[in-house]
């Protein structure tokens, strides 16, 4: 199993890397790619270094394009399609049929993976993107349940690809209709769930913070509790007498305790949720998976998940909810 690991930027990239990652990905610094937020993702120069970086360690290089251009804004989604292929990466992780097709065209020979924005459920989807456009991996909604895998896995003309650590969706994979509605700005267009330019953090004077989408209340932090990034669904809400996470928890996956399984019904690669965590996030997620899958391959058999990773992992399950913060207190 190929253990395909974020990267929000440079260090992250280099994080991911030297802690045991098969395979990184990135995205450009515009609306092609579903993180689409300041602070992250790769200039033209960063890129040509990470491109550097991964070649040098043997490691693999993915880019995203995986958002859905409006009319007007086709040709820009065609030049990030030319500049990864220029640039030599190895797989674009693309989700429009329309990017896919141009890919596909203009340069046969690059190998295109099938986002999981495309939300993609069944054997017969995947089978209309390979057989259209040549896809040669698709990446499978985190909602799928490992039944569901198996039977995708079996009928699948391609390598399946799921989520394996980090954050759940509530929604239909990029299709947020919560973000949507509370800022007028879709994340399958915009490239951005819960944007930015709509956050805000407010101190109230007691020591507390509140943090806000465009306007609507998120959560309420404590005197020295850590602000998260106020992600809509990831939100604390008041339900009848109880305060606490009623959508969905910041950090919910972690697929440690099942990877014989996954290997058994043959999945391809695991992929770790977080281009918008920080690079410490990212080295010691990447880390502990390495480490596990490397003793799942070796005796499937006897694998069971470590106490001592299960528990490093849930401290840092605990910390990202923050991270996003760190990339966007420019809005405050």
């Amino acid at each position: 199993m190929e253990l395909v690991c974020p990267a929000g930027g440079l260090p992250s990239l280099k994080a991911a890397v030297d802690n045991g990652a098969d395979a990184v990905y990135t995205g450009f610094r515009d609306d092609t790619n579903a993180r689409h937020f300041a602070g992250l993702n790769f200039s033209d120069r960063s890129f040509e270094q990470a491109r550097t970086y991964t070649r040098e360690h043997g490691c693999q290089l993915y880019v995203a394009i995986n958002t859905y251009p409006q009319p007007a804004g086709f040709p820009r989604w065609q030049r990030a399609v030319d500049k990864a292929a220029a640039l030599g990466v190895d797989a674009l992780i693309l989700a429009d049929m329309g990017v896919m097709d141009y890919a596909s065209e203009r340069w046969p020979d690059l190998r295109l993976h099938l986002s999981v924005q495309a939300s993609v459920t069944n054997a017969e989807g995947i089978r209309f993107y390979h057989e259209n456009f040549g896809i040669q991996r698709v990446v499978l909604p985190r909602v799928l349940s490992i039944q569901q895998v198996a039977q995708v896995t079996r009928e699948s003309p391609v390598p399946v690809e799921t989520f394996g650590f980090g954050s759940l969706c509530v929604m239909v994979e990029g299709r947020c209709l919560l973000s949507s509605y509370a800022t007028g700005r879709s994340p399958n267009t915009y490239g951005a769930c819960s944007p930015g330019s709509h956050v805000r953090w407010e101190e109230t004077g007691d020591g507390c913070t509140n943090t806000r989408l465009n306007g609507v209340l998120i959560d309420h932090y404590g005197p020295g509790e850590k602000a998260g990034y106020p992600t809509l669904c990831k939100g604390r809400f008041q339900v009848g007498e109880h305060t606490y996470y009623a959508l969905e928890e910041p950090t919910s996956l972690n697929t440690l305790p099942i990877l014989p399984q996954l290997r058994e019904i043959g999945v391809a690669a695991i992929k770790v949720e977080g281009r918008q965590r920080s690079p410490a996030y990212v080295a010691q997620v990447t880390r502990v998976m390495r480490s596990a899958i490397d003793r799942c391959l070796q005796d499937p058999q006897r694998y069971e998940p470590d106490d001592r990773l299960m528990r490093r992992l849930d401290s840092v399950s605990e910390g990202a909810q923050t991270t996003l913060g760190a990339y966007h207190r420019p809005w405050q």
